[in-house]
Parts: structure tokens; sequence; C-alpha cells
């Protein structure tokens, strides 16, 4: 029987065979290096940070709308006349959980009378909360709010406090031999805004004084406390009548003569008359100078005029009328250059001092002829004598915060 045995590969056939398990070896080896190397280079997949839950309008805290504000977008920055609004986020404003907001609910309600344009819906949803706890109160701050910084165009964030108050005076309603100061309404022929005399033509010039002839509406002893009224732009006068009886009355600004107002304590400190620019310094000048007492006075140009207003009832307990046109609130209103701040914005005050340290929410609600710049406010403090010993006494470093409702562009 016959066998068949097949023949033995050759050695070419085999050395083939082999190369090519090799090469699929390599091959292999090589596709799973690639491998690895991929998952060392690709960045691992991340899942999306969780979004920051809206707190309840009754049960969140200032902690929860705080963080709820940071995951929101910021606005553009806001450029005015002579400011700079940046915009921040609630965290920013310094000590803003210290003060209960409901303590400038008041003045806040009397700047909604006059709302500004964009602020209207803001105004109206206020006025619900009256009443309202302190949660809903900071819920709604944040959720219907925008914080801006005020700075300078540089960016400079420091500016000046300083105070002003209601001066109580006494006077009479005719000229006596001590009374001989008078305050006047608008004089005949002036229109606001108009050009006008100076104080010192005022009491030289015939025309002028035919213009105030007849317009004195009260006479006071003292020419110092008639600059102080006309500084101050108001106050509470208790009056003796022709009749012996007494009343209290306000006179309100009514306008001024268009002069540009001058320090008279800067004056008198740029001459060395006097080593600090307070009213007890410019006083005590006064008494040992009485024959350049009108020189003095002379130098502050601008000339106030005012209005008699009745003080009883629910007005007793409210402050003059500011340039927006509403009662001011102690304490809680300031006078600001409307170039940077317009009347009726709610603003975040922080101020240290010597005087007051004090971090609180303020209305922007009046002005004043030395109150110019970006980070210039004067805080009014009220009246009688406590609140001439703060206004008196302020002159401190200061940063302001102002609000505009979300998603509404500011006025440029």
């Amino acid at each position: 029987m016959k066998i068949k045995i097949p023949p033995a590969a050759s050695a070419s056939s085999s050395n083939n065979h082999m190369r090519h398990l090799l090469q699929h070896i390599r091959q292999t080896w090589a596709a799973s290096i690639l491998v690895l190397l991929a998952a060392c280079t690709t960045p691992p997949v991340q899942s999306p940070e969780p979004a920051v839950p809206t707190p309840s309008v009754d049960g969140g805290d200032w902690a929860q709308w705080l963080a709820w504000d940071a995951a929101q977008s910021l606005p553009a920055a806001v450029s005015r006349p002579v400011a700079q609004w940046q915009p921040v986020p609630w965290s920013a404003l310094p000590g803003v959980q210290s003060d209960d907001v409901h303590q400038v609910w008041s003045a806040w309600l009397r700047s909604c009378t006059r709302p500004l344009a964009g602020t209207e819906a803001a105004c109206a949803s206020l006025r619900p909360l009256a009443l309202a706890s302190e949660a809903e109160r900071v819920a709604w701050l944040v959720r219907t709010w925008q914080p801006y910084q005020v700075t300078e165009h540089s960016g400079a964030s420091a500016g000046l406090l300083t105070g002003y108050f209601e001066p109580v005076l006494h006077a009479t309603r005719q000229p006596d031999a001590q009374h001989r100061v008078p305050l006047h309404a608008t004089p005949r022929g002036w229109r606001a805004g108009d050009s006008w005399y100076t104080r010192q033509q005022a009491e030289q010039d015939p025309r002028a004084q035919a213009a105030l002839a007849g317009r004195e509406l009260l006479w006071l002893s003292d020419p110092i406390d008639a600059l102080l009224l006309q500084i101050q732009g108001s106050g509470r006068m208790v009056v003796r009548e022709a009749d012996g009886s007494e009343r209290t009355v306000r006179l309100a600004f009514a306008g001024h003569n268009g002069q540009t107002y001058q320090s008279v304590a800067r004056w008198l400190l740029n001459r060395g008359e006097i080593r600090a620019g307070t009213w007890d310094a410019i006083r005590a000048w006064a008494a040992q100078n009485p024959g350049r007492v009108q020189e003095m006075l002379w130098a502050n140009p601008r000339l106030v005029f005012f209005r008699e207003e009745v003080l009883d009832g629910v007005h007793v307990e409210e402050g003059p009328r500011g340039a927006q046109g509403v009662p001011l609130t102690p304490m809680r209103s300031i006078a600001v250059d409307k170039r940077s701040i317009p009347y009726g914005t709610p603003v975040w005050l922080s101020t240290q001092g010597p005087t007051l340290n004090t971090q609180r929410w303020v209305m922007a609600q009046d002005t004043g002829g030395a109150i110019k710049g970006a980070v210039r406010a004067d805080f009014f403090t009220g009246w009688g004598d406590a609140a001439h010993d703060l206004a008196a006494g302020l002159k401190q470093p200061l940063q302001l915060w102002v609000l505009w409702p979300r998603g509404v562009t500011p006025p440029q």
C-alpha cells in the first residue's frame, strides 16, 4: 500500500506566513497604542454645572439670593456725562445685609410719585410691599434691581460726602430795630435760568432794589443766619407776626440769581482769616470783624430766593422739597450731581470717617450749588441742633452704588 505523504512546506512559504502573522500583531498593537493615547489626550466629558435655583420669595434669605445673583450675567457699563456706572454683583455692595430696606421705604415711595423713565414698572411693584416681610423685600430687591458702582471716568471710586440740614431760625414778619436783614421771594422780572444781579448789585443797584421792593417775606437779625439759610436752601422759621403771635412756617427754595456759588469759608481760609471752614469759625470771625462782614458776604455772588409754605399736620415730619420735587427724608435723602445720578435713583451709600460710619439705602432727591462730580453727595440730616451738629461735621470719604431695573437700559 502506498501512502502519500504531503511534501513539507517550503522555507519561503513558512517565512511568508510568519511575516503576515507578525505584521498583523504589529498592526493590532499599534492600533491599541493609538486608542490608549487618544484616551490620554481626550478631555473627560464633564456634566454641566447645576443651575442655581431661584430662592423662594417668602423664604429665601440674603445668602440664597446672593448665590442666585452671582449666577446672572452682568449688563454693559454705562457712561454718563461726569460718571461711569460699572455693573457689579450684589455681593460687591459692602454691608448690604446690614440695613433694613424698610427704613428707606417712605423716601422711595416719595420718589416713585415722580418715577424716572424706565423705572415705572419697578415703582409699581414697590407699592404693594409696604407691609411685606423682610424676606419678601430682599427677594424684590435682588430680582428687580441691578447694582452699578459709580466711578469717575478715570475709574476712581472714592469721593466726598458732606451734610446739610434745615435750620430753625427766629424771624419777624415786619422789620424792626433788630431785624433788618430781608429774605426775598423771586424778584419782579426774574426768570429761572437767567443771570440776574449779583449779591452785591442786589444791595447797591437801584434797578435790582426796585425789583426786590415789596418782595420781602421775613426779616432776620443776623446776616450770617441769612447766608446759612440760603446755602442750606430752606429753613423752619419761628415767625413773630405783627400782632405779636408766633407760628412756624417753612421758607423753601424758589430759585437763585444764576450766579456761580462761591464758598465764603474758602474765601476766609485762602486769606488766612480762619483755620477751619466751619460755621462756628465764620461766626467768630464776623463777631471780631463787623466792618468786613459785608465784604465777606459779597464774596459769594449767588443770591437765593424763597417761597413760604405752611408747616402743620403731616408736613411737620417732612423735610423740604428737593430738586426732584418730593419732600426730603432725614438720614435717607441725598443731594447729588444729576449729571452723575438722576433724581429719584436708589443709592447704596458707604462712608467711614470721624463724624459718621454708615452703610445704608438713600434716595437721590436733591442737588446743591457745591455738589459737583461723579462720587459726590450731600447728606440731608434733618432739622434742629442734632441735625446741625452732624451736618456741620461731615466731610469725609464716600463710595456710591446705584440701582437700575434689570433688563432696562440706564440713562446716559
